[in-house]
């Protein structure tokens, strides 16, 4: 993903003495420095810091941070600094960074056999955990922060913002394609009386889910957006797709548009939520092994190119700096839960997602690669007349 400091603080092997003079050059110019006064500079506890920040692709800096070989205070404004900057190009040079975008177009990473992988890795840490840093809401996906105050208001006006943009009737039969713990199909079931399907790859997610929303006209199933066995339930006149698309991968943006397409209404509306990257899709080894196995960013262009003939695209909303906002609101859930037991008594897990959500809150705040889409597509030939909503 071009995310976390996707490439940042890279070169070739070298000696400690000339990799810590390219590290204090490259961040002097930014205005960060190594041990100093400001909240964004970089503390370093172990001189090894500096040999394992070049170490290449991200992996090297995430571990050393994990390891507490390093320290920032506002490691988000840290990265935002870092990525609004020259400073990746100037010092980045290592080919693993040209395999892992390689590997997307040669290997299928999103193919259904690896498809698991993600949910194993992160999304079945365990509901209570999730539960502690989401909020009541359960939605982990970026919040809408027009009108809001608090993250729940926030979280609640995203999910009314896609129901007023699907134009949602008591009528619709709707498919929820990751649908997470459950929120948008417990809330477009119980405020405006449709039908909803909702599919997650997550056993922990689908299970909650069922108990959320039971009671109400949804069905839950624990399966691949993929599956076959799906077809039983449509077509649906609305299908949405929250935070979802960042783990179908570009060798599967196709049929992902065609197996939306074969489940949906001729007059029906398609609302896809999604991240994506104007960046150098050049990935981030240390996200990929701790955070999101397999994921990968769409640049703009895969949403029309998959939509093809398929989709006609009504409304493109990007809304990326609520993203900031989101995570920072999480982080500081995170951070009152540290110590209480379980998985936020392990400072190793603690400041790894310390690194995750601040990293990440800096990458959206920078403006510069990270963004986040909600976009609206109607079946091609229809002859809906769609008004863009805000």
């Amino acid at each position: 993903m071009d995310s976390l400091t996707s490439s940042t603080l890279l070169a070739p092997a070298t000696p400690r003495s000339a990799g810590r003079k390219l590290i204090e050059s490259a961040l002097d110019s930014i205005g960060v420095q190594i041990n100093g006064p400001n909240a964004w500079d970089i503390q370093v506890h172990r001189e090894e810091f500096f040999q394992r920040a070049l170490s290449g692709a991200g992996l090297g800096l995430g571990e050393s941070y994990m390891d507490g070989c390093w320290d920032c205070q506002a490691l988000d404004e840290l990265v935002s600094r870092i990525l609004r900057s020259k400073v990746e190009r100037l010092v980045f040079g290592d080919w693993r960074l040209a395999l892992v975008a390689a590997s997307a177009w040669v290997r299928n990473l999103q193919s259904i056999s690896r498809s698991r992988q993600v949910a194993e890795t992160h999304y079945n840490l365990g509901n209570e955990a999730f539960e502690k840093i989401l909020g009541p809401t359960m939605m982990y996906s970026c919040a809408y922060w027009t009108n809001a105050n608090t993250l729940d208001e926030a979280q609640e006006a995203k999910l009314d913002l896609i129901c007023r943009k699907l134009d949602l009737q008591a009528s619709d039969r709707v498919l929820d394609i990751g649908c997470g713990w459950g929120a948008f199909a417990q809330y477009a079931a119980r405020r405006f009386g449709c039908q909803v399907v909702g599919v997650t790859i997550s056993v922990p997610q689908a299970e909650y889910a069922a108990k959320l929303c039971a009671g109400s006209p949804v069905t839950i199933l624990q399966a691949d957006y993929r599956s076959r066995g799906l077809r039983q339930y449509g077509p649906f006149t609305k299908i949405v797709s929250i935070g979802m698309f960042e783990h179908v991968g570009r060798r599967n943006y196709r049929e992902f548009f065609r197996i939306v397409r074969e489940a949906l209404d001729p007059k029906g509306l398609f609302l896809l939520h999604t991240m994506g990257t104007y960046g150098t899709g050049r990935g981030d080894l240390w996200i990929r092994k701790y955070i999101f196995p397999n994921g990968e960013l769409p640049f703009p262009r895969h949403l029309p190119e998959g939509a093809q003939g398929l989709f006609r695209l009504e409304d493109w909303h990007d809304f990326g700096p609520d993203y900031d906002r989101t995570l920072m609101a999480w982080w500081r859930n995170f951070e009152a839960q540290i110590g209480s037991g379980g998985l936020f008594s392990d400072p190793r897990f603690g400041r790894m997602w310390r690194y995750y959500l601040l990293g990440f809150a800096g990458a959206f705040r920078s403006r510069v690669a990270n963004q986040l889409w909600q976009v609206v597509f109607s079946p091609a030939g229809s002859t809906r007349h769609y008004r863009s909503l805000r």
